[in-house]
């Protein structure tokens, strides 16, 4: 008789990681990228519904909705692009997702089945660039939103001597709350879902002040509801919605690549698809639904549709309400940034290399880079921000979950051998351990989604991105509007024929 513990139950489809699972002294493991073991897998259905709500109520995914309604869209329009555009980005989060509470291995090393042992580099760095452009815009809007209520209740902030073109004032703000966040993350996952629990049910609550507010100041919430669209349901309003819709997608197609890094503390599928499933659509739409009727209210109270909820805080003169509205704004924006933008890329960096990056030194280098990008730029106009960056960003890593999804389900029907995955001469070797099989889709997918990339003329006529007004390849600008969907069905087309031959060769040899 003994009185030692039974081991814990193992979940249904799940994997303990065996002891050979994470080989010792591999040069393509660290203490990070290893399996998580079944008994660190605590995260609830509530974590995840949690995880969900803290990123969806930030400053930038509010202005997605309100961006809309500032192009032309009424309320019903613009609710329904973001309503219909998180449906379809869920379904590949939770195929990606599926491998986390499995297998228990993050987004860099999932790829590592793709795209090779060594190649998997190459989609971590393209998803860790992206989430440094994204850290430092979240940061740049947190800090900017700070400075602009810290003025109105202290006053004479905006006139304070200028440093690169900005008050020094404003650099302050945004260099303490850079640290605050890096300080967050630096304690670890375990800190991050804690302040995830309480920090999405409190943005909640600073959302539905802000719209009472306005509705009280517009005189009820039906003078909101009928604000006409300026397109109407014509050819306007599709020139609009199509790439509108996939920049809608681009927004979280971030997470659809890394979502493993999250679902890996699962305690099992369920945990996952349910925590996600309400999580994700439900409450973008709600704060879709919230942002459009806000940035209604302003343009009958203001005459002018302000898309910026800190500007429109602003406006407000009573001292509590500014309070208010900087905690939820420094709380709504930690609570994305850190999860959404400092989380994946510290991984990808650590992938990059194991044995010289651990999570939180790559945790402080994407904080470093989200500085170098000058991210103030890319949110300058809704044009810019929805069409240019969102729909770029969407055609890139639609064309790398394209390639992940095909793997996992379609070639290797979600069976992967841990051990492989961490060595070098296995069966996820391939060739110097790349896969050039996948690099090929990536290359063709890409090219695809994101060769017609073209800049629109803002509302003033001006150029609003860095692209011909005609396409880089203008041949290929009529894909551009569709990059997402037209990367993630082409990189996964062209993964599976590839792939297909490598088997059939694998098969002979035998």
């Amino acid at each position: 008789m003994t009185d030692t513990a039974p081991p814990p139950a193992i979940p249904p489809g799940a994997v303990e990681p065996a002891a050979d699972a994470y080989p010792a002294g591999s040069r393509y493991a660290n203490d990070d990228l290893r399996p998580v073991p079944l008994a660190e897998r605590r995260w609830t259905t509530y974590n995840f519904v949690a995880l969900w709500i803290g990123m969806a109520h930030c400053i930038p995914s509010w202005t997605l909705a309100s961006g809309l309604v500032a192009l032309g869209m009424d309320w019903k329009q613009a609710v329904l692009t973001i309503a219909l555009a998180n449906v379809i980005v869920l379904l590949p989060m939770l195929l990606t997702g599926h491998a986390g509470p499995k297998y228990g291995i993050p987004f860099p090393v999932l790829a590592r089945a793709s795209f090779g042992v060594r190649g998997a580099n190459l989609p971590a760095l393209v998803r860790a660039a992206v989430a440094c452009c994204w850290f430092g815009i979240q940061t740049w809007i947190g800090g900017q939103g700070i400075f602009v209520l810290l003025g109105k209740i202290f006053g004479g902030w905006a006139g304070a001597a200028k440093v690169g073109g900005y008050p020094w004032t404003l650099w302050l703000c945004f260099v303490v709350f850079w640290l605050i966040e890096l300080a967050v993350i630096y304690r670890g996952m375990d800190t991050l879902r804690r302040f995830e629990n309480w920090a999405a049910p409190f943005v909640l609550v600073g959302a539905v002040v802000l719209l009472i507010w306005i509705a009280h100041k517009a005189g009820g919430f039906g003078p909101l509801l009928h604000e006409r669209s300026t397109l109407g349901w014509g050819a306007g309003f599709w020139k609009v919605f199509f790439p509108g819709l996939m920049g809608m997608i681009g927004f979280w197609s971030t997470l659809s690549l890394n979502i493993p890094d999250f679902t890996r503390f699962g305690k099992g599928q369920r945990a996952q698809v349910w925590g996600q499933t309400l999580g994700l659509p439900t409450t973008m739409t709600l704060f879709a639904l919230m942002s459009v009727l806000v940035t209604a209210g302003s343009q009958r109270v203001y005459g002018v549709a302000i898309w910026d909820p800190v500007a429109l805080a602003g406006r407000t003169d009573n001292v509590f309400g500014l309070l208010f509205a900087l905690i939820t704004v420094f709380v709504a924006t930690i609570s994305v940034n850190v999860a959404a933008n400092v989380v994946s890329p510290a991984y990808d960096l650590s992938h990059l290399a194991p044995k010289l990056i651990g999570f939180r030194a790559g945790a402080i280098i994407t904080g470093i880079l989200g500085v170098l990008v000058m991210p103030w730029k890319l949110t300058s106009t809704p044009e810019l921000y929805i069409f240019t960056w969102l729909g770029v960003v969407g055609g890139l890593l639609g064309t790398v979950a394209g390639i992940l999804i095909a793997d996992y389900w379609i070639v290797r029907r979600t069976v992967l051998h841990l051990a492989d995955l961490y060595v070098a001469g296995g069966r996820y070797w391939y060739s110097a351990g790349w896969n050039w099989r996948a690099v090929i889709a990536f290359a063709v997918g890409g090219v695809l989604a994101v060769g017609g990339s073209y800049s629109t003329l803002d509302r003033t006529g001006h150029q609003a991105g860095p692209f011909p007004v005609d396409g880089i390849i203008p041949f290929l600008r009529p894909l551009a509007d569709y990059g997402w969907a037209v990367g993630l069905a082409a990189s996964l087309i062209v993964y599976v024929a590839l792939m297909a031959g490598r088997q059939r060769d694998m098969t002979m040899s035998r």
